[in-house]
């Protein structure tokens, strides 16, 4: 299993109080009537910048290369947790969320960047545009519309602020492994935005 592929991402990860903020977020919307929703482990929780899929392992080193290319001409991006939303709505929601605000403009530069620089070593660039977000749930496949309506209903009942102000200043390499239990996360790479 050596040679086996790391299924991996490039992401933000967050400081313990917005984790603390997001976990506090989840218990204030959480219902047992909603037992078809799959909360996300707050310290899973991240800034997806890129990602990358099952890269061979000796592809990692020319990620990192990259990463590190990237963060050059990036320095610390201000960001706040904003409000809550749902993909592809709120009506109809398949994955819960909560924005991100603050220095956006620096953030998508730095995606961009790295969508960019990677798409040279063959990795394919993403189709959707990039809408930075944290998530916090995802629903079951195969609930009615109105199972999906009447949660995405609470949510909007519920006015929830986040409010808590960060600051990123690395970007890091993460490998995803899925197990029965949920995702596990580990961080293979870390590299500071030195802009």
């Amino acid at each position: 299993m050596e040679n086996a592929p790391i299924r991996s991402f490039i992401a933000i990860e967050l400081p313990a109080e917005v984790v603390a903020k997001l976990e506090e977020i989840q218990k204030a919307l959480k219902s047992p009537r909603h037992s078809f929703v799959k909360w996300v482990p707050p310290e899973n929780i991240h800034i997806t910048l890129k990602f990358l899929g099952n890269v061979p392992p000796d592809k990692i080193a020319s990620v990192t290369s990259v990463m590190e290319q990237v963060s050059q001409a990036f320095g610390p991006i201000r960001l706040e947790i904003g409000e809550i939303g749902a993909f592809p709505n709120l009506k109809q929601p398949r994955v819960l969320w909560v924005g991100v605000r603050g220095e956006i403009g620096n953030l998508q530069a730095l995606q961009a960047s790295l969508e960019e620089n990677l798409a040279r070593l063959g990795f394919s660039k993403e189709s959707r545009g990039f809408t930075p977000h944290l998530t916090l749930a995802r629903l079951r496949e195969g609930i009615s519309p109105v199972e999906r309506r009447e949660f995405g209903a609470m949510i909007i009942s519920k006015p929830v602020y986040g409010g808590c102000q960060f600051t990123a200043t690395k970007i890091s390499l993460m490998k995803s492994q899925l197990l029965p239990s949920g995702a596990v996360y580990t961080r293979l790479a870390e590299v500071r935005l030195k802009g």
